[in-house]
């Protein structure tokens, strides 16, 4: 793992400013953005969950969205794919407004997705969820599939030799016939990816692709993103918590924190914020703020839990496996989390 992310650094692409807020790779540099939100926002009664939240995205990126648990990176998913309508801002695919679509115009306009809990059609078998996902392009009607007639079987022979040729990309083509709630919880999630390609989209949203996956597993994911952007010629924007997949091969990277965007850059540029770093792990002692009695308030940063115990309250990090801890930039005096411990709860909700 170690060493494909020193590759990918090795060859990291450099952004550059457009006219417009964003920043694109600069072999994109002239090219129409693929996605683009801007100043976008959803209010959930008197709670702003996300607030002027801007994006692009052009054509061929990786780009990923981090940010600390509860920050609204799902919750952004949803207003991209149109589960949430926005309180307010714009998106624009491929410089169409997408104002008044629904989740179902937005997936044949270009964007898919797959979800941080996995939501497969577990009863049937691996090839028919595959199927499902070519829908909008099986052009046979009612009275051809009732009676069988030669368009139905046309259809259905091109349907079984896509699927199976987008089965193996994740060497799973062996797999087509098993049914899909069987399977182990990694060839899952490679399998719900396997069926948001199936659209055809524009655009692949992946929340959290690597959750559950061993190290091998999720090396052979960032091949196989790799593998996925150039074969498709898709962009593909990730949210996930392990930061050596997302610094590994994400080009740009976005980081949420309480519903807005607090960075943007490279993974090098990300690594080495402070901002991101006090998000992620506290404030470093002895940097904390007054409470207005001239007193200072240590770890008052965004994810310093609260542990109790006889000995009073005392700040401990919201993560401590590891995976939502930025590689080379953790704070000394927190200790490298790498443990086994499991995720932090809140994972839910974002």
């Amino acid at each position: 793992m170690a060493e494909m992310i020193k590759e990918k650094k090795d060859n990291e692409v450099k952004l550059v400013n457009v006219p417009s807020p964003f920043m694109v790779p600069e072999r994109n540099v002239g090219k129409p953005l693929v996605l683009e939100a801007t100043h976008l926002g959803i209010d959930f009664g008197g709670l702003r969950a996300v607030d002027d939240f801007n994006l692009g995205i052009s054509q061929g990126e990786i780009s990923g969205l981090i940010g600390p648990n509860g920050a609204g990176k799902t919750t952004v998913f949803n207003l991209l794919t149109k589960v949430y309508q926005q309180t307010r801002g714009t998106i624009f695919l491929d410089g169409k407004d997408t104002i008044g679509m629904n989740t179902i115009q937005m997936n044949k306009a270009g964007i898919a997705r797959t979800f941080q809990n996995i939501r497969l059609f577990d009863n049937l078998s691996v090839e028919d969820n595959v199927k499902i996902g070519l829908h909008n392009h099986i052009n046979y009607g009612m009275f051809s599939g009732i009676f069988r007639l030669p368009g139905y079987w046309r259809e259905e022979k091109a349907a079984h030799e896509k699927a199976l040729e987008l089965l193996s990309i994740f060497d799973m083509a062996d797999l087509a016939g098993a049914v899909a709630g069987s399977l182990p919880y990694g060839a899952q999630r490679r399998l719900e990816i396997v069926r948001a390609l199936a659209t055809e989209p524009k655009v692949l949203l992946l929340d959290e692709p690597a959750a559950g996956m061993n190290p091998s597993e999720t090396s052979e994911l960032m091949e196989n993103i790799g593998r996925i952007r150039d074969q498709f010629g898709v962009s593909i924007l990730l949210i996930e918590h392990d930061m050596n997949l997302v610094m590994g091969i994400c080009e740009s990277i976005a980081v949420l924190n309480f519903g807005k965007v607090i960075a943007k850059g490279t993974p090098k540029e990300i690594q080495s914020n402070p901002v991101v770093v006090e998000a992620y792990l506290g404030k470093n002692k002895g940097s904390g703020e007054e409470d207005g009695s001239g007193k200072k308030v240590h770890g008052a940063g965004r994810d310093s839990g609260k542990a109790t115990g006889k000995g009073g309250t005392k700040n401990v990090p919201d993560s401590e496996d590891g995976k939502d801890s930025l590689p080379e930039n953790r704070n000394p005096g927190s200790g490298n989390h790498r443990g086994k411990g499991k995720r932090s709860k809140g994972g839910k909700g974002r």
